[in-house]
């Protein structure tokens, strides 16, 4: 199918073609009855609002006291009868106003052409209730409607809802209240008219990278072919496959193969990283022909598959062309939202969530209707490829993903989009469960380059600022704190980088598939790159004198105390370095307090990693400190001097190197297919 159904015509224009109805959401349970998930689906509890903190920085609200936990009721696993059907006992009461099942009308209003929704909910249950309620943005619920069922067999109740008064936030949702005999929900789904030329579902290819994660990708690719509702909007999956590991190698690809059929195609290339993997997908996607959008999905995530349908539904009903992304939880704690929304900070180039939002939600432990802030629609400037849905239209009109191996794609797309007048939409409802980004600390190890080199090409391209606002003094203070939290491994990787973004953009394509291996080549000639599993690999702490006063280096210090520690490590740059440090650790740090100003009190350490498997053992080296601060002094004033330059030149050959064709280039002339 074309994506003429994401044309820029008025929302009124659905006047001249007719309208029909079309279903948008329905509601949808976990038949896996995890007790973890549950809370994302159904709610029977009914706890206060929390403070209202609209308004107040981040700052300010973390003065407030965490509010109470949700009352110890928890939702019945062994209520949910199947994928659309929940049992509520007698005289009981359960809400849907959850993470799935509420009707997030703030974004349908602000970004598609619907007006209108209708609730359709079926129910088996004599004396039971059904009541539906709004929000306002600042999270305060008002009762609607309510219908009650006047007989024992299956009844289907209607409830028309005006979008109209959600400009600024607001759910719908709605509460069963069970009679004496108990109740059982059939189905509900909130559907609405639409004009008839988008009735029509687009389609989707769905690309996945992967590298060496068989397990993960295969249950991936399972739950996406097992679930009829995607099957039905589903043309392919292209799996870029980049690693040695490989997925048609393990047990689980045979279900996940059958489940797909010929929706599924594996391609093998070289490893060209996530940019290169999803590049691939959309080069695919756009050659076909037939898609209206390209999906990006990370190949280790658990997918909710409903997401998927409802992603296409937005993009389908949006007003104009419009990239629809999804939320992620975390995989390790999966009631809790690691975050709502991504922006990009222009003046420091930086993501980050948006004002309003809190990062780490628990919906365990605070509900939807209770969490004020949630209900306060949220617009961001990009989503990440964990899960994110793109029209085909962009990606003609835009061009692909940069060449960025990883860090910074996702971010830079959906800038770039924005300036083309493409929106990015993060919906509520549609999400995965990921590894969270705290639970992981890739600034400081090969990554570290990638996380340098991109954000500045990212920032050339799209700062509005002179010389990009603070992102040079920044940088410099960064490269300065690794020096003194004797990282010199990254600090000579992040230097590496800023002399790869001075090259200019022409090495961008060429470098994809040979960077990496350069880089971990490098950082193996610094001892504090070097980690061992083994608790014994390294000898015990010893030091020819103890601390000054025995006062504990690896406490923490009030304000003044860090000064005092940061101006003490300034000076300790520069003196001999204290006896036996060569020979044994000074001290052992956890990774949580290997803060620079904690490290740099020492002339040799040992740091456990933030996945907490292995250790290293950094040493004080005055020369290579003297040596990197001297060339991160040289490169940043370089870099101020010639960011005008330099900007022009990224931004004049951007078309290009993300065209297809540049891509293609490189996928069939000897860095992309094997």
């Amino acid at each position: 199918m074309s994506d003429t159904v994401l044309s820029d015509r008025p929302a009124d224009a659905s006047t001249a073609v007719g309208t029909q109805r079309r279903v948008l959401q329905r509601v949808v349970l976990p038949t896996s009855r995890d007790t973890d998930v549950l809370p994302l689906y159904v709610d029977p509890d009914r706890p206060q609002l929390d403070v209202n903190t609209n308004g107040m920085t981040a700052k300010q609200r973390g003065r407030i006291p965490p509010a109470m936990p949700n009352a110890e009721t928890q939702p019945d696993p062994h209520a949910v009868t199947g994928r659309r059907g929940y049992r509520v006992e007698p005289n009981d009461r359960v809400s849907f106003g959850t993470y799935f099942n509420a009707f997030p009308a703030s974004y349908w209003r602000r970004w598609t052409v619907v007006d209108d929704v209708r609730l359709e909910v079926t129910v088996t249950g004599a004396g039971s209730r059904v009541t539906v309620y709004r929000s306002m943005p600042d999270g305060r619920a008002q009762r609607v409607q309510d219908q009650q069922t006047t007989g024992e067999g299956a009844q289907s109740f209607v409830f028309d809802l005006s979008l109209a008064t959600f400009a600024d936030g607001g759910w719908y949702w709605f509460d069963l209240i069970a009679g004496d005999q108990g109740l059982h929900l059939d189905e509900a789904s909130w559907t609405a008219e639409v004009p008839a030329d988008r009735v029509e579902p687009g389609t989707v290819t769905i690309g996945i990278t992967t590298m060496n994660r068989p397990a993960f990708c295969a249950d991936l690719l399972r739950q996406i072919g097992e679930d009829d509702d995607v099957r039905g909007v589903l043309d392919e999956v292209v799996l870029a496959e980049q690693g040695t590991d490989k997925v048609a190698d393990h047990a689980g690809y045979a279900a996940a193969a059958a489940a797909l059929g010929d929706r599924l195609r594996i391609i093998e290339q070289g490893n060209l990283g996530g940019s290169g993997g999803y590049a691939r997908a959309q080069l695919e996607t756009l050659e076909a022909g037939r898609s209206t959008y390209m999906m990006c999905m990370d190949d280790d995530v658990v997918c909710e598959p409903e997401s998927i349908v409802r992603a296409v539904t937005f993009g389908d009903l949006c007003r104009r062309p419009t990239i629809v992304g999804g939320h992620m939880f975390s995989l390790y704690a999966k009631s809790r939202l690691h975050s709502f929304g991504e922006v990009v900070q222009r003046y420091r180039f930086w993501w980050q969530s948006p004002q309003s939002v809190h990062t780490d939600w628990d919906f365990g432990e605070r509900n939807l209707r209770s969490s004020r802030w949630l209900h306060r629609r949220v617009d961001v400037d990009f989503n990440g490829w964990f899960m994110c849905l793109i029209p085909t239209r962009v990606l003609r009109e835009i061009g692909l993903s940069l060449p960025l191996f990883i860090k910074w794609d996702d971010s830079e797309y959906g800038l770039r989009a924005q300036q083309a007048g493409f929106p990015t939409v993060t919906l509520p409802g549609a999400a995965v469960w990921h590894v969270p980004w705290s639970d992981k600390n890739d600034a400081v190890d090969w990554q570290a380059y990638f996380h340098q080199r991109n954000r500045f090409i990212a920032a050339l391209l799209h700062s509005p600022y002179e010389r990009g606002g603070r992102m040079v003094v920044e940088s410099f203070n960064h490269q300065v704190k690794h020096l003194f939290g004797l990282e010199y491994s990254t600090a000579e990787l992040r230097h590496r980088a800023l002399e790869d973004v001075l090259a200019g953009p022409d090495q961008l394509h060429d470098s994809l598939g040979t960077t990496l291996p350069e880089l971990r080549d490098m950082r193996q000639q610094y001892a504090d790159a070097r980690t061992s599993p083994d608790p014994e690999a390294f000898p015990e702490e010893r030091r020819a004198k103890p601390p000054k006063r025995g006062q504990d280096p690896t406490q923490a210090k009030g304000r003044v105390g860090f000064y005092v520690s940061a101006l003490t490590s300034a000076v300790r740059q520069v003196r001999a370095k204290r006896p036996l440090s060569d020979t044994y650790p000074e001290a052992r740090l956890a990774a949580m307090d290997a803060r620079w100003w904690i490290v740099s009190q020492f002339d040799s350490v040992v740091v456990s990693m933030p996945d907490g498997g292995s250790a290293a053992w950094r040493h004080r080296d005055p020369e290579e400190f003297r040596d990197l601060l001297r060339r991160t002094v040289d490169i940043h004033q370089r870099l101020h001097r010639e960011w005008p330059r330099l900007a022009q030149q990224y931004r004049d050959q951007l078309a290009e190197i993300t065209s297809p064709e540049r891509w293609a280039t490189t996928f069939h002339g000897g860095a992309g297919d094997r």
